[in-house]
């Protein structure tokens, strides 16, 4: 049985760390790809500039809009294709945004308005462009669920893992404790009056890099990697949670393995 550990949350960033274990590599890179490819969240895809008489080409202010992380409510907005209406564009499936400004000063996110209170901008201090005396942009977004795999602008996050590092001390062959303490880039291990032992606040910051078992004295130390354990780190970019990455996540897996099991009966 699958089972999940959280080892810690920064609330800062909003990343999430924790270990999966009773599984292998390739259920890890499902659920890791999954989550990066397939859960959807909210971009602007359309815009519509009507005034534009700043420094920058139309294309590159729509780029840049379309690259704003937007916040995301999963529950009230479905994937065009997924939608009653086929993708032709409703309220269901579609948000209309707008911004209009004026010189001299800088455009920021936070000066897009929604329809939707819940769909807004992640950081609202990001700058658009910057407007000189007498300079205007006006323009109309519209904004659409998408996955990672068909832009970057639809993915969540940053999603990546390891296999669980597993280290071995022998005390009795290891000779050279401040030595292998001072080789790690990491700082795993502790070494006091010549004994080495591990940090194990620090264990899962272990990168297999094997510094440590090159410089060990008389092969006293041994750095493997699991097989059935592994450390996961979701890093958010703000439309959704780490917890709603990976929910949705699962559940998306599960509708996959679904659909393939009733394609093969």
């Amino acid at each position: 049985m699958v089972e999940l550990q959280v080892l810690g949350k920064d609330k800062k960033t909003g990343r999430v760390t924790f270990i999966l274990k009773g599984t292998n590599a390739a259920f890890a890179n499902a659920m890791r790809r999954t989550m990066l490819s397939n859960v959807p969240t909210m971009a602007i895809e359309d815009v519509e500039i009507r005034k534009n008489s700043s420094i920058l080409y139309d294309e590159i202010i729509a780029n840049r809009l379309g690259l704003i992380p937007l916040k995301t409510d999963l529950k009230s907005y479905y994937l065009p294709k997924k939608c009653k209406c086929e993708g032709k564009g409703c309220n269901r499936c579609t948000l209309k945004l707008t911004l209009k400004a004026k010189g001299p000063g800088i455009v920021y996110a936070s000066e897009i308005k929604s329809k939707d209170p819940k769909v807004k901008p992640v950081y609202p201090e990001t700058p658009i462009v910057k407007l000189m005396k007498g300079q205007e942009l006006e323009l109309e977004a519209t904004a659409v669920l998408g996955t990672g795999k068909e832009h970057a602008k639809w993915s969540p996050g940053l999603i990546w893992y390891k296999a669980k590092p597993i280290i071995t001390i022998d005390d009795k062959k290891c000779t050279n404790a401040e030595e292998c303490a001072k080789a790690c880039p990491v700082k795993v291990y502790n070494a006091k009056d010549g004994k080495l032992t591990i940090n194990k606040e620090n264990l899962m910051q272990c990168h297999l890099c094997n510094a440590c078992v090159d410089i060990a004295a008389n092969k006293s130390i041994t750095v493997a990697k699991s097989d059935d354990e592994f450390v996961f780190y979701i890093e958010p970019w703000g439309q959704l949670t780490a917890a709603e990455i990976a929910t949705t996540a699962a559940e998306l897996f599960k509708e996959t393995l679904a659909e393939f099991e009733e394609k093969i009966k």
